[in-house]
């Protein structure tokens, strides 16, 4: 079984940092991307940022410049430093991995429970 636990949500006010981390529990093999999804009440779930295992990065164009994702592949962590953050960036923020489970190539998607991020005055 794997699972991900987050950490790091909170109250921020406009133009304050938060740092999301999340890290994966579990027999596992390797894992793929690592990502950061949010989902604000009435919308869908949104991609934010995701990091390859080789590093590759790719963000959605309201964060570029203001969150930087990174990774420690051997720690199976993955952080999201939010910095210059919006009302806009108010949502419940879920932890992403694409887990390969053995070397015959078995893998889940696997994901967070959620941490909420709130940016107001």
């Amino acid at each position: 079984q794997v699972t991900l636990v987050e950490s790091g949500g909170g109250l921020v006010q406009p133009g304050g940092s938060l740092r999301l981390s999340c890290s994966v529990y579990g027999s596992i093999f390797s894992i793929y991307a690592m990502g950061w999804y949010r989902q604000a009440p009435g919308n869908e779930r949104e991609l934010v940022a995701a990091v390859t295992s080789g590093g590759m990065t790719n963000y959605t164009d309201s964060v570029k410049g203001r969150f930087v994702i990174s990774r420690d592949n051997a720690k199976r962590t993955v952080t999201l430093q939010m910095n210059s953050l919006k009302p806009e960036d108010t949502a419940v923020y879920y932890c992403n991995a694409e887990v390969r489970l053995n070397s015959a190539g078995d893998g889940v998607d696997a994901w967070g429970r959620g941490t909420l991020v709130t940016v107001s005055s």
